[in-house]
C-alpha cells in the first residue's frame, strides 16, 4: 500500500509529528515518519535526518552540523527532494512546521509529480504562499496556533490534515481509459486568436490544456510535462522569456523549456508576444525605462515594446534551449508579426525589432533530423499561421 510520508523536525516538533502519524494510521493509511532536523536529535524516526542528508550530492556533511542555519535548511531541502524522488511507495506527503520546515518540505513537494497528494500545515500559510507552492499542487493549511505543542486547537488542525492526506492517498484517482492525449498550449491576450484556432482543430482527438503565459502559467505547463501528464506541447506564446530577460513582472525561470528537453515529447513552438515586457499600472514601470515605447493594456497592465537589441538576446536565449531538445521539434517564425499589436498600424509594429529576433534564431539554429525551423509568411494570429502550426503538430505526433 502506498504510504503517507509525515515530515518535520523531530528536534522541535516530535509530539506533533508522532500525533500526525498516528492520525494518518487511524484513518487507514500506512505512514512513515521522516526527520529533517539539521541539528542533533535523539528521537527515533522511521527515516532519520542522517539518511535523508545522505541523499545530498555532497553527502551528509553538507547538511548536518552546520553553524549557518540558512545554509543547512537549503541543503536539507535539496537532500529531501532527492530522497522523496527516489521513493516508489509515496501515496502522499504531510508536512508540519514553521517557516524553516515549510521551506524544506515544500521544496521537496515541488519535486514530486503533480497528482501526488501534498499537504503542508504551516504557520506561514495565511500569507503569500507563492514561493512555497510555485507551479505545483501543494495544499497549504494554516496552523492557526504555532506548531509548538499539542493542545485543543493544534490537535484538531493536525488531525484534519492527517485525515485529509490519508483520504487522498487511499482514494487514488486512476486514469480513465477514454482519456485523450493531453497537449499543453500557451496563450496571451494578444495570441488568443491563434491559440483558439489551433485548439478548435485539435479538441476532437486531444485534451487541450491552455496556460496563460503569466510566468506561473508556463511553469505550471512544464510541471505537468515533467509529471507525465502532457504528451505534447504547442508553445505558441513564449512572452515570459522577454520578462525574464528584460525585468518584467511575468517572468519565466532559467528552466523554461527544460521539461521538454528532459521528457523529449513532441514540441511545436513560436515567439508569440515576445514583442512586449509586462509591468503593472503605468506608475509602476521602473524609471530606467521612462523613454521606451509603451502600450497601456488596461489600468493594471502596461506593456513595453522590446528593442532590436533585446530581441536578439531573446532569440539567442530561446534557440539555445531549442537546440538542446532531442524529441521532435518544429519552431515557427511568424514573419508578419508576433502579436496582435505587432502588425502594420498597430502600437508595437517594429519590423527592425522582429528582424533582429528572427535573425538571432536563424543564426543560432542547429539543424537535426527531428528538429526543423519553419518560416511562415503570416502574422501570428492569421488563420494561415494556425493551420501551419496544426499541420506540423500532426506531423510529429
Amino acid at each position: 500500500m502506498p504510504k503517507v510520508y509525515v515530515i518535520g523536525t523531530l528536534d522541535t516538533k516530535e509530539a506533533e509529528l508522532r500525533y500526525a502519524k498516528a492520525r494518518v494510521e487511524k484513518a487507514g493509511s500506512s505512514a512513515v515518519l521522516v526527520d529533517v532536523s539539521t541539528s542533533p536529535v535523539s528521537a527515533k524516526a522511521d527515516v532519520s535526518a542522517s539518511v535523508v542528508a545522505g541523499h545530498h550530492p555532497k553527502g551528509k556533511a553538507a547538511v548536518l552540523g552546520l553553524s549557518d542555519r540558512g545554509i543547512a535548511v537549503g541543503a536539507m531541502a535539496e537532500a529531501l527532494s532527492r530522497y522523496l524522488v527516489s521513493r516508489k511507495d509515496i501515496g502522499g506527503v504531510l508536512g508540519l512546521g514553521g517557516s524553516g520546515n515549510t521551506a524544506i518540505v515544500t521544496a521537496a513537494m515541488r519535486a514530486l509529480p503533480v497528482g501526488v497528494p501534498k499537504l503542508m500545515v504551516s504557520t506561514v500559510a495565511s500569507g503569500n504562499v507563492a514561493p512555497y507552492v510555485g507551479p505545483s499542487d501543494i495544499t497549504m493549511m494554516h496552523a492557526v496556533v504555532d506548531v509548538a505543542g499539542l493542545n485543543a486547537i493544534s490537535r484538531k488542525i493536525i488531525a484534519n490534515a492527517a485525515h485529509a492526506v490519508a483520504g487522498m492517498a487511499i482514494n487514488k484517482i486512476e486514469p480513465e481509459k477514454t482519456e485523450k492525449p493531453g497537449v499543453g498550449l500557451t496563450m496571451f491576450g494578444v495570441t488568443t486568436a491563434c491559440v483558439t484556432a489551433i485548439r478548435s482543430e485539435l479538441e476532437a482527438d486531444h485534451e487541450c490544456f491552455v496556460f496563460h503565459a503569466t510566468g506561473t502559467g508556463g511553469q505550471s505547463m512544464e510541471k505537468l510535462v515533467d509529471s507525465g501528464l502532457l504528451q505534447s506541447v504547442i508553445d505558441i506564446t513564449t512572452t515570459e522569456v522577454a520578462d525574464h530577460l528584460c525585468g518584467g513582472a511575468l517572468p519565466c525561470t532559467d528552466d523554461r523549456f527544460g521539461a521538454t528537453i528532459r521528457m523529449k515529447i513532441p514540441y511545436v513552438g513560436s515567439v508569440g508576444a515576445v514583442d512586449m515586457v509586462n509591468f503593472g499600472a503605468r506608475e509602476t514601470v521602473p524609471a530606467v525605462f521612462a523613454r521606451r515605447k509603451f502600450h497601456v493594456h488596461n489600468p493594471h497592465v502596461t506593456l513595453m515594446r522590446t528593442t532590436p537589441e533585446e530581441n536578439r538576446h531573446i532569440g539567442s536565449w530561446i534557440v539555445d534551449r531549442l537546440n538542446r531538445m532531442t524529441g521532435p521539434v518544429r519552431f515557427l517564425l511568424p514573419l508578419r508579426g508576433v502579436s496582435a499589436i505587432d502588425a502594420p498600424g498597430q502600437a508595437f509594429h517594429d519590423a527592425e525589432a522582429d528582424a533582429a529576433l528572427f535573425a538571432a534564431i536563424r543564426n543560432g539554429w542547429i539543424s537535426a533530423r527531428n528538429r526543423k525551423l519553419v518560416e511562415v509568411d503570416a502574422q501570428i494570429n492569421d488563420t494561415a499561421f494556425a493551420r501551419e502550426a496544426v499541420k506540423y503538430f500532426r506531423a510529429i505526433i
